[in-house]
């Protein structure tokens, strides 16, 4: 099993909703990259999802697109993306950590190499953002490891869909609260509470929901109604803006990521409420 699950229970325990970071793996480059990795958790990441390079990210906006790329042009390979994760496990074998991306890295690497090799580093859940539920190969190879398939749903995603999406998918549910690519708009929370809801209908898995969350506030507004929040634009923004003169990394996109998550931290920890999933009718 999966680091996940113990972490939603544990959340539910607190009474409090968990924040989910994402940044990109080899952002701005690996020695930054690997320290804001290794202090994530103390400044308040409750997961992590680590966004594996790639050179066409579809699915992602400006900021995360740029992170790719500049990830790209310092040498990141998903070796060393897998790398990455087995380093962070010599000092932390607690927090979960989702590796986030497109399936052409993986099918390239080799389906049962990947697997095997993400289990070793201590890898927990996979999202792979252009895979729909129909295509099962990779959910199907997961099975019998510890890695987590986890699913995305979204405002158009259809009732006809969302009962063999809630079968297929373990550790918990993404739901991107708008359509369209990473950080460029927010939802209404109204919407977002009447699409957690609507999913509440069809699994008992937790549910975290991204895109457009850039503040504690809005982590905090997202936190009362989902099982946790999950911020990845706005961390990755702060790394794009403290690089030096060059572009290159520096110290200070290490502080700057790390200071914005402490201060979600702070916004998602002061919703007290009981995190808990309702049933499936």
């Amino acid at each position: 099993m999966s680091r996940l699950p113990e972490r939603f229970a544990e959340l539910a325990g607190e009474e409090r909703p968990g924040l989910v970071t994402f940044v990109t793996a080899g952002d701005p480059d690996m020695e930054h990259s690997k320290a804001i990795l290794r202090l994530l958790p103390e400044a308040g990441a409750d997961i992590i999802e680590l966004g594996m390079p790639f050179s066409d990210p579809m699915a992602d906006g400006p900021a995360i697109q740029a992170a790719s790329q500049r990830a790209l042009l310092n040498g990141m390979t998903l070796t060393k993306t897998l790398q990455m994760v087995s380093d962070f496990r010599q000092e932390d074998t607690g927090t979960p950590i989702v590796l986030m991306g497109y399936y052409n890295p993986i099918y390239v690497y080799g389906l049962e190499k990947f697997i095997a090799d993400a289990a070793a580093a201590g890898v927990d859940g996979l999202i792979v953002v252009d895979l729909p539920v129909e295509e099962t190969e990779l959910r199907d190879a997961l099975m019998g490891s510890d890695i987590d398939f986890v699913y995305l749903t979204a405002p158009t995603t259809g009732d006809d869909r969302l009962p063999r999406l809630a079968e297929r998918a373990s550790g918990f549910i993404y739901h991107v609260s708008v359509t369209g690519i990473t950080g460029t708009k927010s939802a209404e929370i109204q919407d977002v509470a009447a699409a957690i809801e609507r999913l509440r209908r069809y699994t008992d898995l937790p549910i975290a929901v991204g895109f457009g969350i850039k503040t504690p506030e809005q982590a905090a507004v997202i936190g009362q109604h989902a099982d946790a929040a999950v911020v990845g634009s706005a961390l990755v923004t702060q790394v794009a803006e403290n690089l030096d003169s060059e572009g290159q990394g520096t110290d200070k996109c290490v502080t700057a990521v790390l200071d914005l998550v402490r201060e979600l931290a702070s916004g998602v920890r002061s919703v007290s409420k009981v995190v808990g999933n309702r049933t499936p009718e």
